[in-house]
């Protein structure tokens, strides 16, 4: 699975012009499943996720994670970034997981999540969603959990 997250001061996520996930300081994810990912991959990238260390400590280090600053996280379901753009003009999605595959996954992951985390907003798997952000920094990651 891949993880795309960038520290935020707000997000928020639009569908059909309605608000259905915005969060203040925290993390928008976008999240993606590629072929032959599973619960397992979905688990490690979610532990990666709530202890990996963005936030800056008082010192100005980025020491703190998501959960040390009771921040809040925003998953954005985005097959896109799984794209293959070695060849040509065109994005080839092949590595991407099957769509209902990677729905569950990704449903998976909220619930992860969730378990683990007060403070969790999501995006709508399949819809035509509008994502609005204020990237703190910028501070992008990209973090991966691959099978076997």
């Amino acid at each position: 699975m891949i993880a795309l997250i960038q520290r935020v001061t707000h997000a928020q996520v639009v569908v059909a012009g309605e608000v259905i996930g915005q969060i203040k300081q925290g993390l928008l994810v976008l999240l993606c499943a590629e072929r032959g990912d599973g619960a397992q991959q979905a688990q490690m990238l979610c532990e990666k996720l709530l202890k990996y260390r963005v936030f800056s400590d008082q010192q100005g280090k980025m020491n703190l994670s998501v959960r040390d600053i009771e921040g809040g996280i925003l998953l954005v379901p985005q097959f896109t970034l799984a794209a293959d753009t070695n060849s040509g003009t065109r994005p080839s999605f092949t590595p991407a997981a099957p769509p209902a595959l990677a729905k569950e996954l990704f449903d998976h992951f909220v619930t992860l999540t969730k378990a683990q985390h007060a403070h969790v907003q999501t995006g709508q798997f399949g819809a035509d969603m509008q994502v609005t952000l204020c990237n703190d920094g910028p501070v992008t990651f990209w973090l991966e959990s691959k099978a076997a």
